[in-house]
This record gives structure tokens, sequence and C-alpha cells, in this order.
């Protein structure tokens, strides 16, 4: 593998949604998730952790260090012992812990990159602070959650089968929003690379999946999602050379003179990068 980085990053990533639900909300009947005080949409950072592990998954099938911990419908215990199987010639005790923690940084990337919670009880190997994190994701305008009634022209079991009319259609409805913009910051520290072990081609693999990984997400509710753009910031040093907030300053995103009424897709929008703006030590870098 190659060497930690040596350069602090922060980024920008504009992604939309038309006609899906980019992120349902359990508890609100899975309509998209909304801040009732804005109208905004929300999208989670588990959420996009979600569909970077299933791409890099997908991607690195059969690589030993690209395993995935937080795998859907996994047993995060299990995961864990071929940790402790690799040091189980080691005395109980903190070391014990800080090999098994080095072992899972090398072979999973997700906890090299975002970090774990693995201090439970049953094979403990501590918690890692992962150097690549994410705010929540933003609509640039308010968006306007509906339903739609929807029907199923089969029924699961004979019970259900009107029993009278022998009608086996059956009712449900769809959440979505027409379309949404979204913005999402994200932060990755030299540092805590240099501790869990998060190299180049790791950073390599994670600008791909930020491009790509709603191309390998389809489904009903998110038929149309996409990267729109993507904005990186490279400092040049590893502790930074200006404050994150003044970075994600320099980009705006506003409504087009030709757009008029709710926007309904990307080209409604403006992306306006003020490069002059940049502070000296710290590179804009458009990957998208």
């Amino acid at each position: 593998m190659s060497e930690a980085i040596n350069n602090r990053y922060e980024f920008v990533l504009l992604f939309d949604v038309k006609n899906g639900n980019p992120n349902g909300d359990p508890d609100a009947g899975n309509m998209p998730r909304l801040d009732p005080e804005t109208g905004r949409g929300i999208v989670t950072d588990v959420c996009l952790k979600r569909k970077i592990r299933n791409f890099v998954e997908l991607t690195c099938s059969g690589k030993e260090t690209y395993n995935i911990y937080v795998k859907e419908n996994s047993i995060l215990a299990e995961r864990r012992t071929p940790a402790y199987e690799a040091v189980k010639d080691m005395k109980d005790g903190a070391d014990k812990i800080t090999e098994a923690k080095r072992w899972m940084c090398r072979n999973f990337f997700d906890v090299r990159t975002f970090g774990a919670v693995m201090s439970t009880t049953l094979n403990n190997c501590g918690q890692v602070r992962g150097p690549v994190q994410f705010a929540f994701g933003e609509s640039v305008e308010e968006v306007c959650p509906l339903e739609a009634c929807i029907t199923r022209m089969a029924v699961e079991t004979s019970k259900d089968t009107d029993k009278t009319t022998g009608d086996s259609r059956t009712m449900g409805r769809k959440t979505y929003v027409p379309y949404g913009l979204y913005r999402v910051h994200g932060f990755i520290s030299a540092p805590l690379a240099k501790q869990t072990g998060f190299t180049e081609d790791d950073l390599k693999l994670f600008w791909s999946a930020l491009q790509n990984m709603f191309d390998h997400d389809r489904s009903a509710s998110r038929g149309e999602m996409a990267t729109r753009k993507l904005i990186v910031f490279k400092h040049a040093s590893e502790l930074g050379n200006a404050p994150a907030h003044k970075l994600f300053d320099t980009v705006k995103v506003v409504r087009n003179g030709a757009s008029q009424g709710p926007a309904r897709g990307f080209a409604d929008y403006d992306v306006v990068l003020a490069k002059n703006a940049v502070p000296s030590g710290v590179e804009m870098i458009e990957m998208v």
C-alpha cells in the first residue's frame, strides 16, 4: 500500500435527486428527511457513508485490505473475530487491544477511513477516530415532500385476497421529492490518517466513490440521483493553511437567470467558484 496522506483536505459535494427519496426518515413514515424550520431537505452522514461502503465493496471485492466492517446485516462481533485470532498469542491487556485495532485498520477500509467503536466486551478492538468525516447534507432550497398512491396487482398469500370480490389488489404509498439539489461538506485529517493508515490509494478510491456511488445505488425510490459537483480543497500542510468555513464560503450555488418557478433540474442553478478568494497554501480542485 502507499503511504499515509500528508495533506489536509476539505470538500464540497453537490448531488441531486429527481422524483425520488434520497434519505427516508423511519420516524416519519419514511418521508424524505426535512428541517421543519426551513423546509430544506436533509441527508445524514450515515446515509452517504453507506453508499461509499457499498461502492468500495463492489469495486474492491477480493482485495484483502479493502474489506468492509459495517456490512449490511452483519454481526460486528463476528467481524472482529479474525483480529483477535491474529493476536491470540499476546497477553490480555491494552497492548492486545491496540494491536487488534491496528489489524482492523489494516484490513477494513471503512475502519481506517471513517473510524469505528469496537470497544464492546466481546472481541474488544478499542475505538478508532477516522480521518474522513461528513456534515449532514442539506438542500440548497426548500424541497416539497410528496406522497403518491400506488397499487400492487398481487398479494403475498391467499389470506390477503378479498373473500367477497376475489380482488387481489393492495394499496400503498410512495414518498418522494420532485427535485432537490443537496450540498454536503466533508473533512479529511492528515494526522488522523497517519494513525489509521489511510493512504493516498485510499484517498483516490474515496474520490472515485463520491463521484460514482449513486450509479450503483439505484432503487425504485432513488432512480435518478447523481453527483453534480465535487470541489476539493487541498492544503499544503498536514494541519492546514486556512479555516474550513472560509473555504466553503468560496463555493456559492445560486439560481441562474433563466430559471423560473420551482427548480426541476441542475440546469436551474449556477455554481460560482470564487477562486481568487481561496487563501494561499490551499488549492481548489474541481473533480466534477
